[in-house]
């Protein structure tokens, strides 16, 4: 512990997979129905080719589902394929309420908290329905920024917009990656699995 009394001064919080959770049902169904295994769709949305572009805002979400649909043109008809990328673009998605309530608890503490995420050109909106636009103090946005995780360029602006140095601040993600790149920093890192972890973690401060 340091003088502060508390191992860290600003949590750096990584959105999906922490916070946001998506609802996949209905895109399963219908790759069912199409023929295709469970999770085809996401396969091609989230490789690298397909989904860096996105999170860099260098591409939108039409041209984003066009690719998709071209990853799939080998295995469904073009329309099915659109089809198919445009029910992954327009997922339903819910915030996990255990987590809000804990990011709540350390801003109440004082300590600002920030979203770092890898996230689309739309994130804004996606916030708004989340109804997580007061959550946070800033938000770091690889589409605004123009760099993805685990580029070392997002952590640094992310510490300098909490006003702390790297090492006072708690870096949260689901990806062990991105935690590593977080860490060889100088922060603290979470790797991110379910709430008993943040819990844990928070608990001198809370």
């Amino acid at each position: 512990m340091t003088t502060s009394g508390r191992d860290f001064d600003a949590v750096l919080s990584d959105l999906d997979g922490v916070i946001r959770f998506y609802d996949m049902a209905e895109l399963e169904q219908l790759e069912r129905a199409t023929g295709l295994a469970a999770g085809s769709t996401a396969e091609i949305a989230f490789a690298p080719e397909t989904d860096l572009p996105l999170m860099r805002g260098e591409i939108t979400k039409e041209q984003w589902i066009d690719a998709i649909a071209r990853g799939l043109a080998d295995r469904v008809p073009w329309p099915r394929g659109r089809e198919l990328a445009t029910t992954l673009a327009e997922a339903k998605f819910r915030a996990d309420e255990v987590v809000v309530g804990l990011l709540r608890q350390v801003r109440a503490a004082g300590l600002p908290v920030l979203l770092v995420t890898n996230a689309t050109p739309w994130l804004a909106d996606d916030l708004a329905l989340l109804g997580l636009t007061g959550l946070v103090d800033d938000v770091i946005s690889s589409a605004d920024l123009g760099v993805v995780k685990p580029d070392r360029r997002i952590y640094e602006v992310a510490a300098e917009r909490a006003g702390v140095g790297a090492g006072r601040c708690l870096f949260v993600d689901d990806r062990r990656e991105n935690v590593d790149a977080a860490v060889a920093l100088g922060m603290s890192g979470l790797h991110y699995r379910e709430h008993g972890d943040l819990r844990a973690v928070l608990e001198p401060l809370l």
